[in-house]
């Protein structure tokens, strides 16, 4: 039975990836790539020699069948996003789709965990994080403020905190955005915002929306908005000081 491979990789710091997923990098017939360049640093560092194959969103027909034919020969297949667990936020999940459609009593599929920015990125949020809500990337263009006007319903709602991710070109239009929600929807909004996460110029940025944007707007001489961005937002919870007597 042909197999394949759901690989994690890191998602900057190289040293992030598993034993298991080099071992398996190594030992497949081929790795499916959102991009063949990106994950080509990862394979020459670890000089692994495994060909590639790039599958992304805009992959045809043609090349999925291309995939499925090649399990169906019994060749076992790794597929990687170019940071982070495929499926999330990218287009893993869609193959995953096909497989289990047309080839769930031929390939075994089987998960190799690995780095995630969302929960990379909980883990220092600070927020009560036993529950939240994960929305990938809002819209660009349409239904983006549908979309921010669900999520705050969400807060309002539930309480948990939400996750997104955000690219440097929108992400101060994304927290105006959402610090304009913020006069309808009279929510005590923090957010801790992440840039970076493992790499060497990563930074946490923590406060309220309006502080955020103003850290965000200056940032030290010469540096540049860049790098993907993780956002967390979610309502402070009113606590009694340390100390304090019931």
């Amino acid at each position: 039975m042909a197999i394949l491979y759901i690989v994690g990789t890191p998602i900057g710091h190289l040293k992030d990836v598993t034993i298991r997923a080099l071992e398996i990098l190594k030992g497949v017939d081929l790795i499916l790539c959102e991009d063949t360049r990106v994950t080509q640093k990862l394979l020459n560092h670890f000089d692994i020699k495994t060909k590639t194959l790039s599958y992304h969103q805009h992959s045809k027909l043609k090349k999925i069948r291309y995939i499925l034919e090649l399990l169906r020969d019994g060749r076992n297949l790794a597929l990687v996003s170019d940071a982070g667990t495929p499926g999330i936020s990218d287009p893993g999940n869609r193959l995953v789709k096909e497989v289990t459609e047309s080839l769930s009593d031929q390939v075994k599929i089987i998960p190799i965990p690995g780095p995630s920015a969302v929960t990379t990125a909980a883990s220092i949020s600070g927020f009560p994080m036993d529950k939240f809500l994960f929305l990938g990337f809002p819209p660009t263009k349409r239904k983006r403020k549908k979309f921010f006007e669900e999520m705050f319903h969400q807060l309002a709602d539930s309480k948990y905190p939400v996750i997104l991710y955000e690219s440097p070109y929108r992400i101060l239009k994304t927290l105006n955005e959402l610090k304009l929600l913020t006069t309808h929807y009279p929510l005590p909004t923090n957010v801790v915002v992440c840039r970076e996460l493992t790499k060497k110029f990563e930074t946490v940025y923590r406060g309220t929306i309006e502080e955020v944007i103003k850290q965000i707007e200056n940032p030290p001489a010469g540096a540049k908005i860049k790098g993907e961005f993780v956002i967390i937002a979610g309502t402070v919870p009113k606590t009694r000081g340390v100390g304090s007597q019931c």
